[in-house]
Parts: structure tokens; C-alpha cells; sequence
């Protein structure tokens, strides 16, 4: 079944955040874009470039008042160390969400039974806790956060205009399509 229109369910875990332990919860997603960004673990190759990449758009993503959060199946006392010693990871200003019971990786569909890990998920959450993106993807292979603030804008432009959609490699202040009767078999 496909998470896509879902709500996401209730979870409570701890995370690493500007040099602090804090509570994250589906709560905490309540009314704001939200992006989580699910990772194997802590101290792997991929993962730092990906989560420099992240801190290098966090800008954009404030700008578009979403919050980014970080996923691993270590705990939070494993992400405060990993920021420490990382010069990469130490770029974050979001959130490092702990996932030791494996509540979220479960929930999100991204879990890996067989080695307690998580595959590359990363899904955008509008303020109602309603999933509006999922890509999930083998762990080799790293992400580029361009293409989640892409999908950011599109889902928050077809949020604000019901009725309206992206078209292929939609970018803001490009064109839209408004479906109708008219356009079929004419594109």
C-alpha cells in the first residue's frame, strides 16, 4: 500500500539538535512542511554527503517554512558524537532523529529487517501530517537535495492551487497545467 495521501502515525523519539537532546514527535511535524530524510546509520560514507548537501539548502528550506530531519536507527547520543567528529554532519542545523526501535524506519516502509538499518527514504509532509512525496531507494546510492526542494515547491504551489499541476520538471514560476477534458491527447 502506498503511504502517498496517508496520514503519518503517532511516534515519539529523542534527536540531537543545535547541541541539544529534544523530543520529536508527529506533534512536532504539526504545521509546517516537513522533510524527513531517512539514512542507514550514523558514521557511514554516504550518509555525510548527503546530510552536507541537506545543510547546504537548509536556507531554502527554512525559506519555504519546511523543517528538515534527519533519520538513522542509531539513537540521539550516536548523532551528538557523529556531529562532533564529522566536519559534514557537523553543518546541520536540523534536527538528527534517533530511531533505535525502529518505530519510524517501520512506519515509513524503509526499514531493513535483516540488518536493523534503513534504506534512503525521504518523504515531504505538509502541515496537516499528510505524506505527499515518498522516494525510497537502494542504500548505495546517494540523493541530491535539489530535486526534495523541487518536489517541495511543487507540492506546496498544488497546495495553495487545487486544481493545478506540475508538469514534468516543474520549477517555480514555470508553467502549470490546469486538467481538463480540452487537454487530453493535446500535450
Amino acid at each position: 500500500m502506498s503511504l502517498i495521501n496517508t496520514q503519518v502515525q503517532p511516534f515519539k523519539t529523542e534527536a540531537f539538535h543545535n547541541g541539544k537532546f529534544v523530543t520529536v514527535s508527529d506533534e512536532t511535524l504539526k504545521g509546517k512542511w516537513s522533510v524527513l530524510i531517512f539514512m542507514p546509520a550514523a558514521f557511514t560514507f554516504n550518509c555525510p554527503t548527503e546530510i552536507e548537501d541537506a545543510a547546504d539548502n537548509y536556507a531554502e528550506f527554512q525559506k519555504m517554512g519546511a523543517e528538515v530531519y534527519i533519520i538513522t536507527t542509531d539513537t540521539h547520543f550516536s548523532h551528538k558524537v557523529w556531529h562532533e567528529t564529522s566536519p559534514a554532519v557537523g553543518k546541520a542545523k536540523f534536527p538528527l532523529v534517533g530511531d533505535p526501535t525502529h518505530t519510524l524506519t517501520n512506519a515509513f516502509g524503509v526499514h531493513i529487517p535483516e540488518e536493523g538499518l534503513a534504506l534512503r527514504g525521504t518523504f515531504i509532509i505538509n502541515p496537516e501530517l499528510v505524506i505527499k512525496t515518498a522516494e525510497i531507494h537502494s542504500n548505495e546510492i546517494a540523493r541530491d537535495v535539489k530535486e526534495t526542494v523541487r518536489k517541495l515547491r511543487a507540492a506546496q504551489y498544488t497546495a495553495a492551487h487545487p486544481g493545478q499541476v506540475c508538469p514534468a520538471k516543474w520549477n517555480e514560476g514555470a508553467a502549470v497545467l490546469t486538467p481538463s477534458i480540452d487537454l487530453v491527447g493535446k500535450i
